[in-house]
């Protein structure tokens, strides 16, 4: 005896806004990306700055030691 499986049918009040993001969904990824673009451009410049910094020390740290051998 075999059974057929039941196959389901489509709901007839289907609403496009219960299953798709929306306005609400494509401003909340809007802001996320813009945040983390911002976070990226930020987080860029700090290290730049940090790398700045450290050849400088590197440089003063050279020329103080020529000065003081020379």
């Amino acid at each position: 005896m075999l059974l057929a499986a039941p196959t389901p049918s489509p709901s007839p009040s289907f609403n496009a806004d219960v299953v798709t993001p929306g306005v609400v969904g494509f401003l909340a990824m809007a802001v996320i990306a813009a945040a983390t673009v911002l976070l990226i451009v930020d987080m860029n410049r700090r290290i730049r700055r940090a790398r700045y910094r450290g050849e400088a020390e590197a440089r003063i740290a050279e020329e103080e030691r020529q000065r003081d051998q020379g």
